[in-house]
């Protein structure tokens, strides 16, 4: 499974990071939709949907997004239990809203929880957490 995330995001890179640690069988390749060599290897893929939302490449060659993305990948670290609420029919509609809406607006998210902000300086891009 490949899992295309923004590692600008610091709540993204957190949610990679809880994944990758529990992702004992080595199942999971974190693929950061940022790098500069990214079009270079998935030209196919569209660079500004990736950036819009999470997207997750099944091993059937499935692209899942959103929610379902981060379902499928806790999923396959056996903690698919977690969000699994989050894809009940009813609740399903009301949690994708919420997560659009966080996608939209995620750098400020992340800054307002993190107080780490996106920066992109000079071309170099990171973080950092000033005022």
């Amino acid at each position: 499974m490949k899992i295309f995330y923004d590692s600008y995001c610091p709540l993204c890179c957190a949610e990679m990071s809880h994944i990758k640690k529990r992702d004992q069988h080595d199942r999971i390749q974190l693929v950061d939709i940022q790098d500069p060599a990214f079009s270079e290897h998935y030209p196919g893929l569209d660079k500004a949907q990736l950036d819009a939302r999470i997207h997750v490449e099944l091993d059937n060659g499935e692209m899942v997004t959103g929610l379902d993305a981060t379902h499928a990948a806790w999923q396959a670290v056996g903690r698919g239990w977690l969000y699994a609420p989050l894809r009940w029919p009813v609740i399903r509609i009301v949690a994708d809203m919420a997560y659009n809406l966080f996608a939209r607006n995620r750098y400020t998210i992340s800054y307002l929880l993190t107080g780490r902000r996106r920066t992109c300086d000079d071309g170099l891009c990171g973080y950092r957490t000033d005022k």
